[in-house]
């Protein structure tokens, strides 16, 4: 799937030469830089990392609910 993505020619310019300092495509920053962001916040990034999350939430103890504090008038 495509998308386009705008850049300013001078950040552009750096992520030119980072890849090629780095000896990657752009493509391969993009992708390492997406993939950083979704971790970042929690989401998976593929089904691998989707059912190790779900077996370690599995494997915590429930937490209890916390009471309710009525109120008396």
């Amino acid at each position: 799937m495509r998308k386009l993505i705008a850049f300013d020619d001078d950040t552009f310019d750096k992520l030119k030469q980072l890849a090629r300092d780095r000896m990657a495509t752009f493509q391969e920053l993009a992708d390492e830089a997406f993939a950083d962001l979704l971790k970042k916040h929690g989401i998976p990034i593929d089904l691998r990392d989707a059912l190790r999350k779900s077996a370690a939430r599995a494997k915590e103890p429930a937490r209890p609910a916390k009471a309710r504090k009525s109120r008396a008038r």
